[in-house]
């Protein structure tokens, strides 16, 4: 037993201290040592899965992990520049929305300046991100105005209390499931949750506590605060919304109707302060680079951009991007419709087993969504590893440790991506998905449990 603990103890703070200098010491660039301590995190993550150990203390460890990165300026990703110029706007009374940050550049308002400017990574786009997430913008520049770091501690802090939360939530459905409560580790000690959502300040942290919260609101019968509580993920990012078809499997047609009215009416007070013309072509200009124009870290997409470029001699982007985007909406609505006909044969008490399938149906729209995207950044695929939780299927894990690779690109003359790691990275996760696809009878215990 002494072993056991001093063991834990000495794991817990090596994978603090790495976590740590990773984020403080290190900039992206430096891929030698960035994924050296990156295996080194995800062989302990491992290492404590297949540990008969103390759940409760390494979801603390793994609370103290993320605490310790409060005053880092996020390494891996420069997006935090856009979050605090959007709330800097919004304090300068001004309308993220409506023009393009150079445009406002030229309003010389306080604090939007040339050196913010300077550090966006997006200077001609105009912002995506919805109006919880802007209200969140705002608030952290509201409590520190002048100072970039305070508005990311501001920040950091809001999505740490949102990733206790979710532990929380993750805990009691995993108990309302009958399902093994360590498994809560799968997402709490996993390296690429804690650098990106608490690292690098991504919002699926607040997502994922919404959808948490839905669920379990679900679970308790209470559906008119499930259905405020999917509307405030969607008003975090819009991704939620193509699981909205799952939900006449899980509780009806008359009462999925209700839910989507509640939502609609909640997401009508999220977005209608926003509302203007110039925002809905603004938005919509956005979401057509998006599947026009950016391409990162794709899988199918790449390989029907190799086809077109050996057959017509260029990249065929802006005509198979949007198309690969409805494939994906409609495999997604067959599998939905699907889950209509399996409810059919479940008695109404089996509650339970609807809400396992809404994670599978959530974890499966997901992976549909993203093998079809033309975009694929590693924090991406943080919620899908979150509905794994609930599901048999560990893909998400695997995911999870091959698509750090992405970083290697990342140089200091700029960005060079290496297909030969995105290959290697997909042919893991769809081999050890096929694997998982013919073991249909794997399953996990509470006394047997493993990655």
């Amino acid at each position: 037993m002494g072993n056991r603990k001093v063991s834990s103890f000495g794991s817990l703070f090596l994978f603090t201290a790495v976590i740590v200098f990773m984020t403080y010491g290190l900039q992206r660039s430096e891929t030698a040592l960035l994924l050296s301590c990156y295996a080194l995190l995800f062989g302990i993550y491992v290492w404590v899965l297949q540990q008969e150990s103390n759940t409760r203390f390494w979801l603390l460890g793994s609370m103290f992990a993320r605490i310790s990165l409060l005053f880092a300026l996020p390494n891996l990703s420069d997006d935090f520049y856009r979050f605090v110029w959007d709330g800097r706007l919004w304090e300068a009374g001004q309308h993220p929305f409506l023009a393009v940050p150079s445009e406002f550049l030229k309003q010389h308002l306080y604090g939007v300046d040339s050196t913010l400017f300077a550090k966006l990574n997006s200077k001609e786009n105009f912002t995506v991100y919805p109006p919880l997430a802007q209200c969140v913008f705002w608030l952290s520049v509201k409590l520190s105005n002048d100072s970039v770091l305070g508005s990311v501690i501001v920040m950091r802090l809001l999505i740490i209390a949102a990733e206790g939360a979710s532990f929380v939530l993750i805990v009691k459905l995993l108990r309302w499931l009958h399902l093994p409560e360590k498994k809560v580790l799968l997402y709490s000690m996993n390296p690429l949750v804690i650098l990106e959502l608490t690292g690098n300040l991504h919002f699926e942290a607040f997502v994922i506590f919404f959808l948490l919260l839905s669920v379990w609101w679900l679970s308790s019968a209470r559906r008119s605060f499930a259905a405020f509580s999917f509307a405030c993920a969607i008003g975090m990012k819009l991704l939620p919304m193509m699981f909205l078809p799952l939900l006449p499997a899980l509780m009806g047609w008359r009462r999925a109707l209700i839910f989507y009215l509640i939502v609609c009416v909640s997401l009508a007070m999220f977005f209608l302060p926003l509302y203007d013309q110039r925002v809905l072509e603004g938005f919509s200009q956005s979401l057509h680079l998006y599947f026009d124009k950016f391409e990162f870290n794709a899988s199918l997409y790449y390989l029907v951009r190799a086809y077109g470029l050996h057959t017509v001699g260029y990249n065929t982007i802006q005509a198979v991007g949007w198309k690969l985007g409805i494939i994906s909406g409609s495999l997604m609505l067959l599998y939905s419709v699907a889950q209509w006909g399996k409810a059919l044969k479940l008695p109404p008490q089996q509650e339970q087993h609807r809400i396992a399938d809404l994670w599978k149906g959530f974890l499966c729209c997901s992976f549909l969504y993203l093998i079809f995207s033309t975009t694929i950044h590693p924090w991406y695929v943080v919620p899908v590893l979150l509905y794994s939780v609930f599901a048999r299927f560990r893909f998400p894990v695997v995911w999870t440790a091959m698509i750090f690779l992405t970083y290697a690109g990342y140089v200091q003359q700029g960005f060079f991506e290496n297909l030969w790691l995105t290959t290697a990275e997909y042919v893991c996760v769809f081999g050890y998905l096929g694997v998982e696809l013919l073991c249909k009878d794997r399953s996990i215990s509470a006394t047997s449990y493993s990655v």
